[in-house]
């Protein structure tokens, strides 16, 4: 099942003139449905009016786009909703032309068929050797262009294998190729800050307003892959995987589901 609506028409057919489709010139979201529902909905708001802001893009209207969204999930149990914001079309060339309008693409999709003990048994990852290069300008943003995550991603075949995780080029662990990544270490959870690279996921936002509410001590600092491995737990997160304990990383075996991380996921079972 996949339907798309693109600046609110029932079409998947889009200009090749279009700026996504030229420089990878804009950005998206990706949502869980349930029950014709979209979840977290302001917080995917915030960060791709944020997201706009920050790459001179005209930000579409959140009403507007609400209606969309609501359109396509009527009737849905579970689907995943991506919206994508791109410029828009323009002149060929990388200069910014401020009075084209956005092209906004809505499109519904089945849910991802996830092995079902994967919150509850945990996952297996690994390490990536494609490094992610750093930009603070675009560090946080969920922009169009994931060539490293397409070429981190074809690093492993094997489908016993979840995720995998990136550093940086300055040797710092950022996130997965899809997620973001905690530690737990001495009763401390711990994630990677984002000024350099990486997405700021609505998730791993949650996760941090959980650790403030929960009385729960909560660290965003840098992180070596050394001290990312040696945590005591490991648990990756994104909107739709939600919360994934991590079991295996390479050839070491993690805790999974301890105390700390079975009272963060109440607290989001709570808040949904």
């Amino acid at each position: 099942m996949r339907k798309t609506l693109i600046n609110g028409i029932d079409t998947d057919q889009l200009s090749v003139y279009d700026r996504s489709v030229q420089y990878g010139d804009g950005l998206f979201e990706t949502i869980a449905v349930h029950d014709g529902e979209p979840r977290q909905w302001q917080r995917h708001m915030d960060r791709l009016q944020a997201g706009c802001a920050r790459l001179l893009i005209t930000p579409p209207d959140p009403d507007l786009l609400l209606q969309q969204v609501l359109s396509l999930s009527q009737g849905q149990r579970r689907a995943v909703i991506k919206i994508i914001v791109s410029r828009g079309i323009g002149e060929r060339g990388f200069r910014i032309s401020k009075d084209i309008p956005a092209t906004i693409m809505v499109t519904i999709s089945d849910w991802p068929e996830y092995p079902s003990d994967n919150r509850s048994r945990g996952v297996t990852i690994t390490s990536c050797q494609t490094p992610l290069a750093r930009q603070p300008r675009l560090a946080g943003t969920k922009h169009l262009n994931r060539m490293e995550q397409i070429l981190a991603r074809a690093e492993w075949t094997d489908e016993g294998i979840a995720e995998g995780i990136l550093c940086d080029t300055g040797g710092n662990v950022i996130e997965g190729t899809m997620s973001n990544l905690f530690l737990i270490h001495s009763g401390v959870v711990i994630t990677p800050e984002l000024s350099h690279c990486g997405v700021a996921g609505t998730m791993r936002q949650l996760i941090l307003e959980a650790c403030e509410d929960s009385g729960i001590e909560c660290r965003v600092e840098p992180v070596s892959l050394t001290q990312a491995r040696d945590a005591d737990e490991i648990f990756l997160t994104n909107s739709l995987i939600e919360v994934w304990p991590v079991r295996r990383w390479d050839d070491k075996t993690y805790t999974v589901n301890g105390v700390i991380l079975t009272k963060l996921k109440n607290y989001i079972n709570k808040k949904h």
